[in-house]
């Protein structure tokens, strides 16, 4: 993820908030990629919601450095409505800086309740990569 100017605190490092927006991107994007865009969302009435979003920070990220943002997907219900992601932050030399951990669900967004979504979605998780400790719940 490039890295700006802005993106930094009075203590010369990665402000807190930034780590969650990266990892938003980075979801996104990736639901994107697999067919999953804004727009086919918006026509079928449903998105994502959050439960729990969660950094343990381990190591700063100060300017200059390269970071790279895994998505790695922790559980998931069978039909597909709920679902928890591991995000891991790291270095360009390797060191871990963040673990974060989401929680969400697909919510109808007419009804404003959760929902099970598309058959699409069914496609769009099997694509993920699944972490060591991945759990059916």
């Amino acid at each position: 993820m490039p890295l700006r100017w802005a993106d930094f605190d009075a203590n010369s490092h990665l402000r807190h908030s930034v780590y969650y927006d990266f990892g938003a991107t980075v979801r996104l994007e990736f639901l994107s990629k697999y067919g999953l865009t804004y727009e086919l969302m918006q026509a079928g009435h449903f998105g994502p919601v959050l439960f729990r979003e969660e950094a343990t920070f381990r190591r700063e990220v100060r300017f200059g450095d390269v970071i790279f943002i895994n998505m790695l997907l922790t559980k998931l219900r069978r039909d597909f409505s709920r679902y928890s992601f591991r995000h891991e932050i790291t270095r360009a030399d390797g060191t871990l800086c963040t673990v974060m951990h989401v929680d969400g669900a697909w919510i109808n967004t007419d009804l404003r309740k959760i929902t099970i979504p598309p058959f699409i979605i069914g496609d769009v998780f099997d694509a993920l990569p699944k972490s060591e400790d991945f759990e059916w719940i």
